[in-house]
């Protein structure tokens, strides 16, 4: 009976041995990782956290297509030390892709990007029509 149980196992194992990891041509493992992501609007601004630690700013890209923002970059493995042996890797490395669309209420034009402390803050400013407005009453 031990046996039936571990034989589903042990196909499941092999149809998905390394995923979600990839090998690069160097032998440097890479899996795929999606960065923690906050979103934050108040009247004047959409703005977006992204968390990319380790990341170099000049490993990421931003654009913008059709009101769709895509942030993409990569988180390249350094190997710190030579040694002979690696008791364990638990860092993640590998490419990254996130998108968003953006509200049509948004100034696309004026988006600003700062990278600080590995995280990258993107603001986004709301185009005049959007933002809040007081209207007076007319009396009389």
């Amino acid at each position: 009976m031990l046996t039936l149980t571990r034989r589903p196992t042990r196909m499941l194992d092999d149809v998905f041995y390394g995923w979600p990891f990839g090998q690069e041509p160097d032998g440097t493992l890479t899996a795929s990782w999606t960065p923690a992501v906050d979103v934050f609007e108040d009247k004047d601004h959409v703005r977006i956290a992204v968390e990319v630690p380790g990341v170099n700013p000049d490993d990421i890209k931003i654009s913008l297509e059709q009101n769709t923002l895509t942030i993409s970059g990569e988180k390249k493995q350094v190997s710190e030390e030579k040694t002979e042996r690696v008791h364990r890797y638990e860092r993640t490395y590998g490419s990254f892709t996130r998108r968003f669309t953006l509200p049509s209420t948004v100034d696309a034009d004026k988006i600003e990007a700062k990278a600080e402390h590995g995280v990258l803050s993107l603001t986004i400013p709301k185009a005049e029509k959007a933002k809040p407005r007081s209207i007076a009453i007319n009396v009389g």
